[in-house]
């Protein structure tokens, strides 16, 4: 067994690991949260939700596998036609997107009745562009109109499409781009300028949003502002049912497929799976390990750009990372309560098509590095022993 691992399965072997541990979590979950919507959509058949996500997941560790074979200098040059793919997607999406949860973020395949958030296309774009781009750049990494600027404008392009449908992706795929930037060096006056510049501007989107009428999306962010706002408000009631299943899960949990509050929470098998997750397995074995596996696959990252000897794959791996784990910690902020209600999923536990498939991509993108870092360390080995 272990020769085989071994042979097939190179890259880290510990974020191997821990996409082990997120998928048992995943179908363990989404199977005893999908319960309530299989009796109310499906005729009580409860295998059909479960059968549905497993395939997902078993395609997306398919892709894992094949991209993390791939080596990670065909990422740099692939990103540029990927983010003139996306682009053009994200426009189309608020033009003619296909309108699911009260808002058009989806795309849906002609002939395949498939549907996909273009945003999860754009976020792994951006970041590949923007690995790409610091990696070449480094020369001159200081000048505003040399460097800054063709990296920012993508940025703010790519954030400003998706924030209309989706304003949590956009601040969370902003601050990270902000991030990587100032990883690569580039200067702190500039991110700081552009932070000031965000921040202003949200806030103005803010205070027009509170005093808005308009119904739409705006009107959907006014009513989760007011309602996190005012604790007591009956527009709480998914995340005064995240709180029960919270606390009632206790230090320990009710144990596997005994949730309760899956009957009465919305969306139990996505925005709110990490509720369902502690109701069940409890705080130590549920929450804390689900943190725990987020922050080392962040360590991981921290550890494969240490050993690399290049920018691009360094840039690129801590990126992906920073990515999945931002978006896993505002999905849990909300389960808790702390932050408005977002409609972020749980990045490799969450049931869905496009997001599995997405997180997988990013993931096998990251082994990839890991594993072509791991290659150029052992011919370097090599060629000093010859020498």
């Amino acid at each position: 067994m272990a020769e085989v691992v071994n042979k097939y399965f190179k890259g880290d072997r510990i974020i191997w690991g821990v996409i082990l541990i997120f998928s048992i979590f995943s179908l363990l979950a989404v199977y005893s949260s999908t319960g309530s919507l299989a009796y109310k959509y499906q005729g009580g058949n409860t295998s059909y939700y479960i059968l549905k996500h497993a395939t997902f997941l078993v395609i997306g560790l398919i892709l894992i596998f094949i991209i993390h074979l791939i080596p990670y200098k065909y990422f740099s040059r692939f990103s540029q036609f990927l983010l003139l793919i996306a682009i053009p997607l994200l426009v189309i999406t608020l033009i003619l997107g296909t309108r699911l949860n009260e808002a058009s973020r989806w795309l849906t395949l002609p002939g395949l009745g498939f549907t996909f958030q273009t945003s999860d296309l754009a976020k792994l774009a951006l970041v590949m562009y923007l690995a790409r781009g610091l990696s070449l750049k480094q020369n001159n990494i200081k000048e505003f109109e040399g460097a800054f600027l063709p990296l920012f404008i993508p940025v703010v392009i790519v954030c400003m499409l998706i924030l209309p449908e989706n304003l949590s992706t956009a601040v969370i795929l902003f601050g990270t781009s902000l991030t990587i930037m100032f990883i690569g060096r580039v200067s702190i006056k500039y991110i700081l300028a552009a932070i000031m510049l965000i921040v202003l501007i949200i806030s103005i989107f803010i205070l027009i949003t509170l005093k808005s009428e308009k119904e739409g999306r705006i009107s959907t962010w006014k009513h989760r502002i007011e309602n996190y706002m005012d604790k007591d408000s009956e527009g709480n009631f998914q995340v005064d049912q995240s709180k029960i299943a919270i606390s009632t899960g206790g230090l320990f949990g009710k144990g596997p497929g005994n949730s309760v509050q899956r009957n009465f929470l919305p969306h139990p098998y996505s925005d709110f799976i990490y509720a369902i997750i502690i109701e069940e397995y409890g705080f130590f074995l549920g929450g804390l390990v689900i943190v725990f596996l987020y922050l080392f696959l962040l360590f991981r990252a921290g550890v494969i750009v240490r050993k690399s000897t290049r920018t691009f794959p360094a840039f690129l791996a801590i990126g992906l990372s920073m990515l999945l784990v931002s978006q896993a910690f505002v999905n849990m902020a909300v389960a808790v309560d702390l932050i408005p209600v977002t409609g972020q999923p749980l990045p490799m536990v969450s049931m869905g098509g496009s997001s599995m498939l997405f997180t997988c991509t990013a993931l096998g993108i990251i082994l990839s590095v890991s594993r072509g870092i791991r290659n150029e360390k052992t011919e370097n080995d090599e060629g000093s022993e010859t020498i």
